[in-house]
């Protein structure tokens, strides 16, 4: 162990992606995408359940 070396977290504090800015930054980055993504998945799923219920008929 080096003199003057401290050991105060298991990781170290020179990586730029583990810094409480950036981890709350991709955290919401990734909650909106998958707001986002449920969001299509939902309407495509409904316009499937619109189209697979509609008469087969024309609408008027």
């Amino acid at each position: 162990m080096l003199h003057g070396e401290t050991v105060h977290s298991p990781l170290p504090q020179d990586l730029p992606w583990w810094q409480p800015d950036h981890f709350v930054f991709f955290s919401v980055l990734y909650l909106v995408l998958f707001i986002i993504a449920s969001g299509m998945g939902y309407c495509m799923y409904k316009a499937y359940l619109d189209t697979k219920n509609a008469p087969a008929h024309g609408h008027h």
